[in-house]
């Protein structure tokens, strides 16, 4: 009972008729208003699942999953399981419900990182050819189709021909008897074709009449022309009835005999329809998906920029205020959190904040916070919250306080053991005398932090802000009251009480000042002083926030100018690597120059006779082209070394993070860095410093040089194109043959040339010989093989 009124208490059902809005069946919108809490956490570990899932296939998907077709045939099933019969508009429901299910997990099996969902989809059963049945027989209008049975197609025929001739046979009649027509149309009454006729000229045209107008004016009659043709009508139509109705009959049995497949189809849809509304409604939230922490292994809760979901929904909808988030950041040593402050200050939504955001975890809803989410899986979720005073019952506000906390103790169970619990009180111990209410309000946190895994209380009483200090189970906390505006914050302030301000608060609502300054009289002792202290602490809180939000903003300037920084890096390399395709073609069209000019030059000394001093020159040319052409090679500037050290900032650029050192493992080339609460572990290569360098490995030792071999080269094989014959020349005209030949030789990548002199008296041989020493072409000359010419022949090998 009291968890039921818990939900009462939180909004829960509010929350529900708002996630409702986003479901796309009718199914999943009564679902949704009756939402069931999980029992286990293996549960709603599921159901986050499926929330994530959903969520991703809508991130991929352009529309994700359609609920097109799907309704609710649950009461059509059970008609259909007692024998009823089957409508031809339920018929068609459950044709489209089958192939909207087909469709939603055709689109889940078309992907395979969808593991719950596909595994939730993965047994149902869609009867495609129930579908087609259903398709066949009833038509878009809902009626039985001709084509369903021939018998049914035939007297339908039968029924147009019938028709046909009692249209023939009365429109004779109008034309014939239109002086005693009252209008120019057939009509029906019943199911009898007639026609409207003048009251007076009844006789004119013998019949039944079937009705009268209204003035008594008109008759309508059926012609007895017509009267055996109107009961051969009605007998077919009574066949066509019966032909319909058990073509119904049929498909309904059909439908009867797969029910149970239905229903878990039904269900499978509406559990999808959930899952969907529940993602949509989380991004609408701008939610994050949370993970269950295990308190019992040092895991806090941490709940950052908590939102309350129903004020965010009417701050969006109904033009309310903006939504203050809240901080609860609690350790695993806390059990009782005492929440002090002025009234009207917030701490009755941070318990509601709290106990929404553990229902909607339970259920698989996203949390709208900050990520990470961490919060523990509770049992039970139990809340004292609000008013419960009764005439009726003669109830006073405290009487009503003590029955619901009498029901929460039951709730707990035995004494001996800690229950995974959630408690909830707003103003423990009120409605009473206030030092009974203060002992009896300490006795039950004390008693629930026994017995509790976690309890959040607000209160009024300075008795229970010392608990922290006698208790390292209880923490303070206090909602921000603002003395310059005088008005609440609504922020939450961890490890300060509060004050009520509740003199402050009465001279900002109106209270004459008179009665507030002699009020004020009567404030002092003891009770004054501790005011006074946590006065001193919170504006030194505040001092400490201040500085801490321009640490943070200098550091965001510092990670904007690391950012610019990077940026203009970026650019520079950018720009190195165009100047350096640049200079490529640069480069290319030197090379081509060179190669033009080569030419020009091998092509001059074609040309008619060339003298020993022409060759000299155009060796030269040659020699300044290289020169000028070919690009100086620079030696690349050694890079800088960079070594992190223990307790230095370092970026984590895959992760987008910045971190501190904690731990240098060398051999293994890692290291422990801390960002935020999270500690990793990563390798060297994946850090670089704040200005950008990157670690660098040392040079690994030098290996012992390897003896290679030289690979043979090719043999050189003498041919017609490659040898060139000047004996008979002179000295001067044997250079100038010569430097065309090595011209030409080289121009063409010929690795040597055969250069016949003949031995005669040796003077062309020496001429030659000192020609190529000091060709800068030739590498190296020698005698040929005494079988390839001997001292009559030279080979030169060009470099």
């Amino acid at each position: 009972m009291i968890q039921a009124e818990t939900l009462d208490l939180l909004e829960w059902p509010r929350l529900c008729q708002h996630l409702a809005t986003f479901t796309a069946t009718k199914l999943g919108a009564v679902a949704t208003r009756h939402l069931p809490i999980p029992e286990t956490p293996d549960e709603s570990l599921g159901l986050l699942a499926q929330t994530q899932e959903v969520y991703q296939l809508e991130n991929e998907v352009p529309n994700g999953l359609s609920f097109e077709g799907i309704h609710d045939i649950g009461v059509a099933l059970e008609r259909a399981e007692l024998q009823g019969l089957l409508t031809g508009e339920e018929l068609l429901e459950v044709a489209t419900t089958l192939f909207g299910v087909r469709r939603l997990r055709r689109t889940i099996e078309d992907r395979d990182n969808l593991p719950v969902l596909s595994e939730l989809v993965a047994d149902i059963r869609t009867y495609p050819e129930l579908e087609q049945e259903i398709y066949r027989c009833i038509d878009d209008r809902a009626q039985v189709a001709d084509r369903a049975s021939v018998k049914l197609g035939g007297i339908r025929q039968q029924l147009k021909s019938l028709r046909d001739r009692i249209h023939s046979i009365l429109q004779r009649i109008l034309q014939r008897q239109g002086q005693a027509i009252q209008e120019q149309i057939i009509t029906q009454r019943g199911d009898r074709f007639v026609i409207p006729v003048k009251a007076p000229q009844k006789d004119a045209i013998p019949g039944i009449v079937h009705d009268t107008s209204t003035s008594g004016a008109t008759l309508y009659i059926e012609p007895n022309a017509i009267v055996s043709l109107g009961n051969q009508l009605r007998q077919l139509q009574r066949q066509e009835q019966a032909e319909e109705e058990a073509i119904r009959r049929q498909l309904t049995e059909q439908v009867a005999a797969v029910k149970p497949d239905i229903e878990k189809l039904l269900i499978v849809a509406t559990t999808l329809d959930l899952a969907s509304a529940k993602a949509q409604y989380s991004r609408w939230l701008e939610a994050h998906p949370p993970r269950f922490s295990d308190r019992a292994q040092g895991e806090k809760i941490i709940l950052r920029q908590l939102r309350h979901p129903l004020l965010v929904w009417q701050q969006q909808h109904e033009q309310g205020s903006s939504v203050v988030p809240v901080d609860l950041i609690i350790s695993p040593e806390t059990r009782v959190v005492a929440i002090t402050g002025p009234n009207t200050g917030g701490k009755t939504v941070t318990l509601k904040t709290l106990g929404l955001a553990t229902l909607m975890a339970k259920v698989g809803l996203f949390i709208p916070a900050k990520d990470p989410v961490e919060l523990p899986w509770f049992e039970q979720i139990l809340a004292d919250i609000g008013d419960e005073q009764s005439l009726q019952q003669s109830l006073s506000t405290f009487s009503g306080h003590i029955r619901r906390i009498s029901r929460i103790l039951e709730a707990l169970g035995e004494e001996d053991e800690v229950s995974q619990a959630l408690i909830l009180l707003d103003e423990v111990g009120a409605g009473t005398d206030p030092s009974e209410g203060s002992a009896l309000a300490i006795a039950l946190l004390q008693y629930l932090a026994d017995r509790a895994q976690l309890t959040l209380a607000t209160t009024h009483f300075g008795e229970l802000k010392a608990l922290k200090y006698e208790d390292e189970r209880f923490e303070n906390a206090s909602v921000e009251f603002d003395e310059r505006s005088l008005q609440p914050t609504y922020r939450l302030l961890w490890g300060i009480p509060g004050r009520s301000n509740a003199l402050t608060i009465a001279r900002r609502l109106g209270l004459n000042p008179t009665i507030i300054e002699r009020a004020q009289g009567y404030v002092g002792g003891p009770s004054e002083e501790v005011n006074q202290v946590i006065a001193g602490l919170e504006a030194q809180r505040r001092r400490q926030e201040r500085k801490a939000q321009e640490a943070a903003q200098l550091l965001a300037e510092a990670e904007r100018l690391h950012q610019e920084v990077a940026r203009k890096a970026n650019q520079l390399q950018e720009r190195e690597r165009e100047l350096r395709a640049q200079q490529e073609v640069e480069v290319q069209k030197a090379i081509a120059s060179a190669k033009k000019e080569i030419a020009q030059a091998i092509h001059r000394l074609q040309q008619g006779s060339v003298t020993a001093q022409d060759a000299h020159q155009a060796t030269q040319d040659l020699n300044q082209i290289a020169e000028r052409r070919l690009p100086s090679v620079t030696q690349p500037k050694p890079k800088s070394s960079y070594k992190p050290q223990v307790g230095e900032r370092v970026r984590i650029p895959r992760l987008g993070q910045t971190g501190e050192v904690l731990n240098i493992q060398e051999e293994q080339e890692e290291l422990t860095v801390r960002f935020g609460l999270m500690k990793m572990t990563v390798p060297l290569s994946d850090i670089e410093s704040l200005d950008g360098q990157k670690v660098t490995k040392p040079a690994p030792p030098p290996k012992p040089p390897e003896v290679k071999t030289a690979p043979a080269k090719a043999p050189l094989v003498q041919t017609e194109s490659n040898t060139l014959d000047i004996r008979g020349s002179r000295v001067a005209d044997a250079e100038v043959r010569v430097e065309e030949a090595i011209a030409q030789a080289f121009a063409v990548g010929r690795g040597a040339l055969w250069i016949i002199h003949g031995k005669g008296t040796g003077q062309l041989r020496r001429g030659v010989h000192d020609y190529l020493a000091q060709h800068p072409q030739i590498d190296r000359f020698e005698q040929a093989e005494q079988n390839s010419g001997g001292s009559g022949v030279t080979i030169a090998y060009l470099k």
